[in-house]
């Protein structure tokens, strides 16, 4: 979920922050001092909810909240301030909240528990894939472990190709660094396909994997991954995205490129 906080008062936002994130660890929150930062950051994000505080200078939260529903309608808008008078024209916005300061956690709560529009979760997929700075699996968050070596590389290149096919000629090439083809290597292929089935396998996740003659794919739906988060800028994958990509491998480094670029 996708939470702004908005406050031109310092210790005040300082004192919400704090509270937000700790009654709501997994939200993403984004605070802000002014309320034009906030309408810009709206513009270019969706906002699931925002704290605002009403009296502000420039701009008071009533406006504010206008604004963000303009930009868009499912916003929910609750807001902070030290007074009571403004609760009818709060209301009258459709606000989802109206808390007196200083918050508490459980107020913080309370307004969560019965948001306007309700924030749905997404299903949380068991399978995360880890691009950004070292590749890495994980099953239930605790690391996918394989047989061999090069079976991690491989199925590393199949996240890569975001679900297009890729030929076992291909796979090859890449991951052998264009050693020349030879039955020993074909070999060598076949344990490794063997090996990334198994695990995925033995971890209930085989649907991840497709598998036609001579071609290997995998399914992007079936597991998380920061790669196609960041694709499809998310603002989590956009953030932690510092620069490195699948550091292990040289044939990642055209995509890295690329990454830094976007």
């Amino acid at each position: 979920m996708n939470i702004i906080a908005v406050d031109d008062e310092h210790l005040a936002l300082a004192s919400l922050e704090y509270t937000i994130k700790d009654v709501l660890p997994d939200c993403f929150l984004t605070c802000f001092d002014t309320p034009g930062n906030a309408v810009s950051y709206a513009n270019e994000n969706r906002v699931d909810a925002a704290f605002l505080d009403i009296e502000m200078g420039g701009m008071n939260g009533l406006l504010l909240a206008k604004a963000l529903k303009d930009i868009y309608s499912k916003t929910n808008v609750i807001f902070t301030t030290g007074y009571t008078h403004y609760a009818i024209g709060a209301f009258a916005i459709n606000a989802s909240g109206y808390l007196l300061k200083p918050v508490t956690g459980k107020a913080v709560l309370e307004a969560m528990e019965n948001l306007r529009y309700p924030v749905k979760s997404p299903h949380k997929k068991r399978l995360r894939v880890q691009t950004f700075g070292n590749f890495e699996i994980f099953i239930d968050e605790k690391p996918l472990i394989f047989k061999r070596t090069k079976t991690k590389e491989l199925f590393a290149y199949l996240i890569m190709r975001r679900g297009s096919r890729c030929s076992n000629r291909e796979i090859v090439a890449v991951i052998w660094e264009d050693k020349p083809d030879s039955i020993a290597l074909q070999s060598q292929y076949r344990h490794l396909v063997q090996d990334l089935t198994n695990a995925l396998k033995s971890a209930n996740a085989g649907n991840v994997l497709i598998k036609q003659r001579g071609f290997l794919a995998v399914d992007p739906d079936t597991f998380s991954c920061d790669l196609y988060d960041f694709c499809a800028a998310e603002t989590n994958a956009v953030n932690n995205y510092m620069g490195e990509f699948m550091t292990q491998y040289s044939w990642a480094e055209l995509t890295n490129a690329y990454l830094e670029q976007m």
